[in-house]
Order: structure tokens, then sequence, then C-alpha cells
């Protein structure tokens, strides 16, 4: 079985293995409330369809003020206006012996620099520079590429209507590989996934840590 490592499976077992354990492993579904992730769904819906020139009149008359303001500040973000590659893109290379995967909200292209695009209704990451997601999508694209300028990472900030954008170079490429296979090969030799009792206040799992594995 050839395991696509995401970023959502290295920022899992970084926070907590066993909680990796029971995601990803056990593959334990617990019903979570998606209610604060509504907004952010329907906005990247709009996105998709709206880059790839889908009508989407009915769909933006039925969203409400809010949803409608943050729609029209992404739709005015000059990242957001400019050439579409792909959106919803998914892209995987290998690292090493490792498979990485993700999908990108969207990949943009101005002449011979390209930037992939993540719109942010909630929060950004608190380190964005390090965080799995970024090293991950920049290290997959760089792979992808035969030739570029530039490739780039842009957290839109839909909250705080900014941007933020991190530009890939060879040093930024050696830390990331080295960041990605050092949890990777973590993962693929653990055999305990020890709990990381800091981590247990909200997470959907705590429940199931005194069992055993």
């Amino acid at each position: 079985m050839i395991l696509n490592y995401s970023p959502n499976m290295l920022k899992t077992y970084k926070l907590c293995p066993r909680k990796y354990y029971f995601k990803y492993i056990e593959r334990v579904n617990v019903p979570i409330l998606n209610t604060p992730f509504e907004k952010g769904k329907k906005i990247h819906a709009l996105a998709n369809y709206y880059l790839q020139n889908i009508d989407i009149s009915k769909i933006e008359a039925a969203l409400t003020p809010e949803e409608k303001q943050t729609w029209r500040a992404l739709q005015n973000n000059d990242y957001f206006k400019m050439k579409c590659l792909e959106t919803e893109y998914q892209l995987s290379s290998k690292l090493g012996v490792f498979w990485l995967g993700g999908r990108m909200d969207a990949l943009m292209q101005d002449g011979n620099s390209y930037y992939i695009l993540d719109y942010k209704t909630g929060s950004v990451p608190d380190n964005p520079k390090y965080d799995y997601q970024t090293m991950i999508y920049l290290t997959n694209l760089d792979k992808s590429l035969e030739s570029y300028e530039t490739i780039n990472f842009v957290y839109i900030d839909l909250k705080r209507n900014k941007d933020l954008l991190i530009t890939y170079n060879a040093e930024l490429k050696a830390e990331y590989q080295d960041k990605i296979t050092d949890i990777c090969k973590k993962i693929s030799s653990d055999k305990a996934y020890s709990p990381n009792h800091q981590s247990c206040k909200n997470c959907e799992y705590s429940h199931l840590c005194s069992k055993s594995l």
C-alpha cells in the first residue's frame, strides 16, 4: 500500500501521535459539528465554480450579507485576478521513499511565476512559512514544473482582508525537504503512537485514549 502523506496527516501526528493513530490508521470517524466551517465551504465552492467560468448567480443570491462581503473581497483580490491554471488542484510528488499529496485551492500564473492560493475565512497558521501545508504544496509544485522564475504560496486572509506571501527558494527547499522527511520517518517507524495529553482538551478522540492500542 502506497501512503500519500497529506499536510493534515503530518499536522495531526505532530499534535498527537495517538490522534493520528485513531484518525488515519484505525479510521475512527467522530462526528463534528460543521457550523463554523459552512462559510468557508461556500466561499471555496464559489471560487471553484467562478474560476471555471460556471454561472454562480443563483449561489450568490443565497449568500448572507456577511458571506457576500467575504466573497467580494476575494473577487477583488489581486492574486485571485491572475490567470488561473487549475482550481481544487490535486498534486502529488515523491520525496525520497515518501509520497506527498495535497489539494490546492487554486494555482495561478503571472508570466513565468506561479502562485498557490489558499483562501482563509478563519485563522491563518501560526507559523505559515513552516506550516506543513505550505511546505508540501511548494515542494510538490517545484517537482511538477520544468522551469519557473518563482513559485509562491499566498494565504488570502479574508477575515482580516490581507495577504501573506511566501516565496520559495533554494534555502527553503532544503529546509522543507528535511522537515518533511523527518516527520514522515517518525510516522512510518512509530509503533506506539503515544498520546500527547496536552492536546486532549479539544480532541474528539480524547474518550478513546484510556483504551489500549
